[in-house]
Order: structure tokens, then C-alpha cells, then sequence
């Protein structure tokens, strides 16, 4: 009988499991689990904090559709782990974090002043989806295929298996069973029964009006082609959650992506009929509730998730439907293909044409902003440049409270799942570590990450990471040497005719709003990187060439003006989203 330690063990599962990356710092207390990855054919990769290795794991899942795996080790490394875990079970990305923690006899409970110790299960399971002590040697193939079948259920999320340090080091006598993925989980998507596919059918057929809302559920079925055919069979506008945004290419004419906020109040008015696929209708939805959506007594909603426990949870369903969205997709464009000859187009294609005029109205107010060419620069300019330069692949992060705002409005979705950020958390330095994990997704793509200096100040020390992993990511960090976006809230309370009239207050009316700075173009070349330093908008596209020419990381110093960053479009409508919506 061979010896085989704790870690092994599970590093032969997630090999069987197909994985190819691992995300963490190393430690002794799971040497066993990190000294068997290259033997198994997986790759370990090292951030400067745990937390950026969640965020680097969760990123490539979301990317990818594979499983994303972290670790971290006892007490201060699973502290560090926490906001990232926290972060990536909101998005729902699939992850699976391996954790070591003291030994039996001193942990679970604490016997009162052990080292490095603390409930690390107790807390976790309270954040993640899923989480479990292993307690014994013998229990590790049970309860990891436990973890890995949670992982793959339902809505995705991050799951935990918290193992102690001398059952993961030690090496036993032992021949574990190992089973492949379907024997232990469903390795195929959950089929939508058919006669409520062909009853949507019937209900899209019959709609005056139908809209298409998409959330992230079409991301992680990869429906992009599926939503794309039954949107251009029935003619009906796509609205999407943040997170979702550009599962239907906004070059398209039903596109209607949702900085176009007042444009997507009036579809969601319009709508006889909702179908809904992969969403929970949660507060960047507004609910599904009126004023922002007709009143739920005026509009049926068809919604399709592959999660049960999603479906009529904020926004009541006249047909629910359990499955998969891409599976759902296809059947039910069969089904509209076969009964064509009833579909009833012409009014939905007129509301389409007026709502493609309001978007180019929108557009044309927006840009208006380009036309300064003041230094420091306005920051529409840089999402606005970096479209231009980069291919419509290239993966863009985008980071920070008032700099996402920016780049979102001034960004075109080209292909699917090429924007990432944390829109359901809104955690500020999650985009340097998610840059990070999708360069490792896709070495051969462009990655760039827009970032505001605040956000950027949480983990700057990860470009040594991308240095040191050889990642080509390109960082702009939009420098207004403030918190930008806490900084017009505050104004705004504080002195709101002063605010309004001036466009800003003075430092010494502001509390704790000022920023010192930081030469991040200085402080990339010192840890191995391209820097460039901008002020002028004239001269961002030729320092962009001048960072892809350098063939290796590379940040951009971006100075913006302060005042016009602090005036980010739309940022009305964000305020009113917090608020509870006046309809039922």
C-alpha cells in the first residue's frame, strides 16, 4: 500500500476535475496540498494577498466556465481570504477555496489561546455558499466531492473545505477511491421541460410587447449565439443586469445596454411581457418593481434560471421554468422557428427604431465631453480612447467608484464576457487581481484594467505579481487625488446650492476627502513594469503603444481633472436605485 498525504489527495480530485491553475500564497501548513500541483499538471500561481488570489480565482472562473481554486493558510491567510471570498460569492463566480487550519485537539472549538486560530468554517459558511471542517483523513474524498457537487448547483458561488494542517501534510497508508465527476455530481445541464417551452412560445407569440432582461445565468450557460437568435426572432429589446452586460453585443439595434437608464425605464414600461433568464431581479433591476417596470398586475413574466430558489423571488412569475438558459434558448427558438407565421413584428420593430434614436441621442450628449481636450484631462477620454485602441476581445476590468461610472459610459460591449467588476459588491482593488486572473484565463488577449487611484491604492503591489508571471496587463489609473465619488455625496449633503452652482467645494469643506498621490508610473518601473505618466488626452493613445511595444506589464498615471471626474454621468439614477421603489 503507497503513502499518500491529505493535500495529494485532493490535488488528484481536482485534477479529475480538470483544473488547471491554483491561486495562493504558499505556507507550510499545507505543503502536502501545494508541493503536488506541478506533479498533477496544475500550475500554481502566486499574488502578493490572499484576497487578490480569490479575486484572481473567481475572475478565471467567470472567464473561463471552469472551476476557479484558491488557497490560503491558517489564521492570517484566511483573514486575508474574507473580502475576497465575500466579494466573489455575491458575483457568483464558482470557486472552490482550500484552507488549512490548526490540528485536531486545539481548533473546532479553540481550546482557549491557540495560535493562528480562529472559526474559520463558522465564518466562512456565514459568507460563501458552502463550507466544511474535514475531519479526519479518511473523510477527505467524501466531503471534497461534497464541495465540488455544491459548486456545481444552482447559482454559482464559492465553496470552502477547511482541513487540518497535520491531516493535510502528513502521509498515510492508504489507496483512496477516486471517482470521476459524474459520479459524484451532474456534469450536464438541467433540461427545461418541454411543454413549458412551448408555453412561452405561445405567451412570446401572442405579447404585444415582449422584453428580454438577461442577468449573469446566460454568462455561465455561455448562451450568447442562443439569446442572440430568439431576440432577432421576436424582435424584442434586451435589457441586462450590470453584471450581464454585453450578452447581447451592443452593436446591436436590441441592445439596450443600461447606462441608457431612463431608455431602459421606458422599455420595462412598454413590455406587456418579461422573460426573464438567469436574473433574480435584484436591486440593480430595481426590483422588477414599478415605476421602472410596469406594474406586475400589467405585465407577465416568463423566467428561466437553473437555480429554483431564484425563481419568482422578487418579481412574481406567471411561468417558472427550471433550466438551463442556453438549453432553454434552443428549444424555444425551435419552437418560435415552427409557429413564424404568427409572430406579429411590426410594432415591436417600431418601438425598436425609437428606442435606437434615444440611444443615439444619449450618445451624442455624452460625447460632447470629447471635445475637451483640457489638461488634466477629462476622464471620458480614456474608456473612450482605450476602445479605439484595443480589439473588441480585449478584456476590460473597471475599478472604483466614479472610474467605473466613466468607463462604463464611454465603453462599447463588443463580444460577451469581455467586462468584468464587482457589480453586485462594488469593491474598490478587486480589478487589479481580477486583470490579473484574466491574463492567466487568456495569455494570447488583451487585458486592461481602468482603475481610479483610490481602488488602486488597496493592492498595488500586484504588479510585481503580473511582472514576475510574465502578464501583459495595461493599468490606467485615473489619479483625481481624491474619493472622487464620496466626495460629490458628501458635497452634496454638506453645501448642496454651493455644490450645485460651484461644481465643488474647497478641501477644508469637505470631511476627509483628499487624497495624497502617488506616482504610480514611478512606482510600476520600480517593481519591474512599463510606466507612462499623462495629463494631455492628445497623448494617451501614444503612450498605449508605447505600453504594448514594452511586451510586458505596464501602467499609465493618468491625471484627471478633479472637479469633471467628480461629475460622472448618471450618477442621479444610482442614487435612486438605493431607494425602495414606490410601486409594489
Amino acid at each position: 500500500m503507497s503513502e499518500i498525504s491529505g493535500g495529494e489527495v485532493i490535488v488528484k480530485m481536482l485534477q479529475a476535475e480538470g483544473v488547471q491553475k491554483v491561486f495562493g500564497i504558499i505556507d507550510g501548513t499545507y505543503f502536502g496540498f501545494y508541493s503536488s500541483l506541478r506533479s498533477h499538471g496544475i500550475d500554481l500561481i502566486t499574488p502578493r494577498h490572499e484576497t487578490s488570489a480569490v479575486h484572481m480565482a473567481g475572475a478565471y472562473a467567470r472567464l473561463t466556465g471552469k472551476l476557479g481554486v484558491c488557497m490560503a493558510s491558517n489564521g492570517p491567510g484566511v483573514a486575508n481570504a474574507l473580502p475576497g471570498i465575500a466579494v466573489e460569492q455575491a458575483e457568483g463566480n464558482r470557486v472552490l477555496v482550500v484552507t488549512a487550519c490548526r490540528r485536531p485537539g486545539i481548533a473546532y472549538p479553540d481550546r482557549g489561546g491557540s495560535y493562528q486560530c480562529f472559526d474559520q468554517s463558522g465564518v466562512i459558511g456565514k459568507m460563501a455558499k458552502w463550507s466544511c471542517v474535514i475531519s479526519s483523513f479518511e473523510r477527505i474524498p467524501e466531503l471534497t466531492r461534497m464541495a465540488l457537487r455544491k459548486s456545481w448547483e444552482g447559482r454559482p458561488g464559492v465553496v470552502h473545505i477547511d482541513v487540518p494542517e497535520n491531516i493535510m501534510n502528513t502521509k498515510f497508508k492508504a489507496e483512496p477511491a477516486f471517482w470521476a465527476p459524474h459520479q459524484y455530481r451532474r456534469t450536464s445541464p438541467t433540461v427545461p421541460a418541454p411543454e413549458l417551452v412551448e408555453r412561452a412560445a405561445d405567451m412570446l407569440i401572442a405579447a404585444e410587447q415582449p422584453l428580454i432582461h438577461a442577468g449573469s445565468g446566460i454568462i455561465h450557460a455561455a448562451a450568447y449565439a442562443e439569446l442572440r437568435h430568439v431576440a432577432e426572432l421576436l424582435r424584442a429589446p434586451v435589457t441586462t443586469s450590470w453584471s450581464a452586460r454585453g450578452v447581447l453585443p451592443e452593436t446591436s439595434e436590441l441592445s439596450l445596454p443600461m447606462i441608457h437608464v431612463k431608455l431602459n425605464h421606458t422599455a420595462r414600461n412598454d413590455a406587456d411581457l418579461v422573460l426573464a433568464l438567469g436574473t433574480r431581479m435584484g436591486e440593480t433591476d430595481w426590483w422588477g418593481k414599478a415605476p421602472y417596470w410596469r406594474h406586475a398586475s400589467q405585465q407577465k413574466m416568463i423566467q428561466v434560471d437553473a437555480d429554483g430558489e431564484m425563481l419568482g423571488m422578487n418579481k412574481p412569475a406567471d411561468l417558472a421554468i427550471l433550466g438551463d438558459v442556453k438549453l432553454f434558448l434552443a428549444a424555444l427558438a425551435t419552437a418560435l422557428e415552427a409557429k413564424k407565421g404568427e409572430m406579429r413584428t411590426e410594432a415591436r420593430q417600431k418601438n425598436i427604431a425609437r428606442y435606437n434614436e434615444t440611444k443615439r441621442g444619449d450618445r451624442e450628449g455624452w460625447n460632447k465631453a470629447l471635445a475637451d481636450y483640457s489638461a488634466p484631462m477629462n476622464p471620458a477620454h480614456v474608456p473612450s480612447v482605450c476602445r479605439e485602441f484595443f480589439t473588441d476581445d480585449a478584456i476590460l476590468v473597471a475599478d472604483g467608484g466614479n472610474t467605473t461610472i466613466w468607463a462604463s459610459f464611454y465603453h462599447q460591449v463588443r463580444v460577451p464576457n469581455t467586462l468584468l467588476s464587482t457589480f453586485k459588491f462594488g469593491m474598490l482593488g478587486a480589478g487589479v487581481a481580477q486583470a490579473l486572473g484574466a491574463a492567466v484565463a487568456f495569455p494570447e488577449r488583451q487585458v486592461v484594467c481602468i482603475i481610479g487611484d483610490g481602488a488602486m491604492g488597496f493592492h498595488p503591489q500586484e504588479i510585481e505579481t503580473a511582472v514576475r508571471n510574465k502578464l501583459k496587463v495595461i493599468y490606467l489609473v485615473l489619479c483625481d487625488k481624491a474619493w472622487g465619488m464620496v466626495k460629490m455625496n458628501q458635497s452634496f449633503t454638506l453645501r448642496p446650492i454651493k455644490t450645485l452652482l460651484m461644481k465643488s467645494l474647497s478641501p477644508e469643506e469637505n470631511i476627509a476627502t483628499e487624497l495624497g498621490e502617488i506616482e504610480f508610473d514611478k512606482l510600476a518601473i520600480a517593481m519591474g513594469a512599463h510606466g507612462e505618466r499623462v495629463s494631455d488626452p492628445k497623448e494617451l493613445k501614444p503612450a498605449l503603444e508605447r505600453c504594448r511595444a514594452s511586451g510586458r506589464c505596464a501602467v499609465i498615471h493618468v491625471d484627471v481633472n478633479p472637479v469633471k471626474h467628480m461629475w460622472a454621468p448618471g450618477l442621479v439614477h444610482f442614487k435612486d436605485m438605493h431607494q425602495e421603489p414606490k410601486g409594489k
